[in-house]
């Protein structure tokens, strides 16, 4: 996905989830690792937004029209099909569009505070695991380090490589979740996979088999990651 406009991935289509279905609901573990499955396929947003709008167009036609969509579930194959064509269009135009685009960036105040916000909550989770699992700690603690190299980049005089910084966040997000899957009990990982299964059901159907492949994973990782109280480090989620 490129360009850094598309900080509020998440928060805009889930707005527009709410919007399109007339209630203000909390998004669910399946609908956050739904929309992660997309940045991670880099869905534009734009195509995400007309997916949920052909979806709901195609829903109201349906036998079902009459009752509210539940899940983002329901629109992935619509919003996929939206990447698919936009992927096109951009392959048989010119990037004269693309290159007028204006890239948002963040403020060197703002990583740093993303930073130190994730520096704490990595030490933190280190120091209450030490005891009982001083491995897992251990290498909570080598992210911290690694975290802390990154923001050093920010004293720099030069001007700041956003998308090389996001591989370095992306390849410790990366680490940290392997860590968490060698670590984790088994009955935490048996818990999450039989309430991903339930959650997943229904959707098996819709959606495909690459997709269901990437939401599961996704799920997987955000689940963990609340279980045990820790951030995501990429500047996806950083908070303006």
């Amino acid at each position: 996905m490129s360009g850094w406009n598309y900080f509020n991935y998440f928060t805009e289509i889930e707005e527009y989830f709410w919007k399109k279905r007339g209630a203000n609901l909390l998004v669910s573990p399946l609908d956050w690792a739904i929309m992660e499955a997309w940045q991670q396929a880099g869905v534009p947003l734009e195509a995400a937004l007309k997916g949920i709008d052909r979806a709901f167009e195609s829903h109201a036609r349906s036998r079902r029209g009459s009752k509210p969509m539940k899940s983002l579930g329901y629109c992935s194959d619509a919003v996929l099909e939206a990447a698919e064509e936009a992927q096109e269009a951009a392959a048989g135009g010119h990037s004269a569009t693309e290159a007028s685009k204006k890239t948002e960036t963040f403020s060197r105040d703002a990583l740093r505070a993303h930073f130190g916000k994730n520096r704490s909550q990595l030490e933190q989770v280190a120091a209450i695991v030490a005891s009982a699992q001083s491995e897992l700690a251990a290498r909570l603690r080598e992210s911290v380090q690694s975290l802390a190299q990154c923001a050093v980049i920010l004293d720099s005089p030069a001007a700041l490589d956003l998308e090389d910084l996001e591989r370095r966040l992306t390849v410790l997000d990366e680490k940290i979740h392997a860590t968490l899957l060698s670590h984790a009990r088994e009955e935490l990982m048996l818990r999450i996979r039989r309430e991903m299964d339930g959650q997943l059901a229904m959707y098996r159907g819709k959606m495909r088999a690459e997709q269901i492949s990437l939401v599961e994973r996704q799920y997987l990782q955000k689940r963990l990651l609340e279980e045990f109280r820790l951030p995501r480090l990429s500047l996806f989620y950083l908070q303006h």
